[in-house]
C-alpha cells in the first residue's frame, strides 16, 4: 500500500510542476524541501484522505483550487 500512495504521490508531484498555477501547496513545499520528502509529504496526505473516507463513509469532496 505504501509503495502505492508513493507511486501516486510521485505521479502528482510531476503534474504539478507542469501546472504550477493549480497547486500552490505542492510548489510551496518544493521550493523549500527536497522532491523526495515532499513525495512523502503528499503521499501521507493522500493517505489521511483515504482514511478519513473510509471511516466516514462519505464521499470525497475535493476543493477546486486544490490538488492535493
Amino acid at each position: 500500500m505504501r509503495k502505492l500512495l508513493v507511486l501516486g504521490a510521485t505521479a502528482v508531484i510531476r503534474y504539478c510542476r507542469n501546472k504550477p498555477e493549480l497547486a500552490g501547496w505542492i510548489n510551496a513545499l518544493l521550493q523549500r524541501r527536497p522532491a523526495r520528502v515532499v513525495t512523502i509529504a503528499v503521499a501521507n496526505k493522500m493517505a489521511r484522505i483515504a482514511w478519513a473516507v473510509m471511516s466516514r463513509g462519505e464521499a470525497f469532496r475535493q476543493e477546486a483550487s486544490a490538488i492535493a
